[in-house]
């Protein structure tokens, strides 16, 4: 398997699991984004290459980490 999508997979889970754990409301939703940002630019970086994909990663990560952080989501 390809180091660098190793390592993004562990950066991304790590960062999923650590992000939000003491933050409330717009905090916590802000960290979400930055977090799924992040990761999603690594994991477009390892799975496609390029500043397209790891562009493509981070704006799919920020979206996710956004919508999975929303306090009206429940």
């Amino acid at each position: 398997m390809n180091i660098k999508l190793m390592a993004a997979v562990a950066v991304a889970s790590v960062v999923g699991l650590s992000g939000c754990a003491n933050t409330a409301g717009s905090d916590r939703q802000t960290l979400g984004t930055l977090g799924g940002a992040a990761a999603g630019g690594l994991v477009g970086d390892a799975v496609i290459g390029g500043p397209l994909g790891t562009l493509g990663g981070a704006a799919a990560g920020g979206y996710l980490g956004n919508r999975a952080t929303d306090p009206q989501r429940r």
